[in-house]
């Protein structure tokens, strides 16, 4: 994400971010072949919003053991803040995904995967994350939480009119009939 611009590339294509705070790890991909880009929790002194689906509450992240952390209960949602901002390119948007590893290993997911971030956001990233697991879990600062994908992508004109029918197919989710 750091560094000298690759060949061919202009201005207008780098993603620009900004370090809300001297220690925040910006976005890297973990080997050259990555897709994604890894996205780690910014909880130091940090006031979260926690939701159950029903009721949100705001709760401080805490120092334990040499570190800030914040536990979520089985079930509850929370919304992690990374601790940076962007500038995207216009036509660029920022998918934010669950890595497999969390998911897997520590029941950790997205719950609005892939959740869009749109060029012209210019507030701290934030990523929804859920315990789907049956016991407490702790979110670490500085933990790898989700990653990103930097996407292309096309914002044709929607108008309205009328729609003609093009095939016979009707109903959707398996209406052509094949098992």
């Amino acid at each position: 994400m750091t560094g000298t611009r690759p060949s061919g590339a202009s201005a207008r294509d780098e993603i620009v971010i900004e370090r809300l705070h001297d220690d925040v790890a910006i976005p890297t991909r973990a080997t050259p072949g990555s897709a994604g880009c890894d996205l780690r929790a910014y909880v130091r002194d940090r006031i979260i919003t926690c939701s159950d689906g029903l009721t949100q509450t705001k709760r401080h992240a805490s120092c334990a053991e040499g570190g800030w952390e914040l536990t979520i209960a089985p079930g509850e949602m929370a919304l992690i803040p990374l601790g940076f901002r962007t500038s995207l390119p216009n036509g660029i948007e920022a998918q934010v995904r669950p890595r497999s590893g969390q998911a897997f290993k520590n029941a950790l997911t997205v719950p609005n995967a892939p959740g869009t971030v749109d060029a012209d956001y210019a507030e701290e990233w934030m990523v929804i994350v859920r315990n789907d697991s049956p016991a407490p879990r702790r979110i670490v600062h500085g933990e790898r939480i989700a990653q990103v994908v930097f996407a292309r992508f096309e914002a044709p004109p929607v108008v309205e009119g009328s729609v003609t029918r093009s095939t016979e197919r009707t109903g959707g989710f398996g209406s052509t009939g094949q098992a």
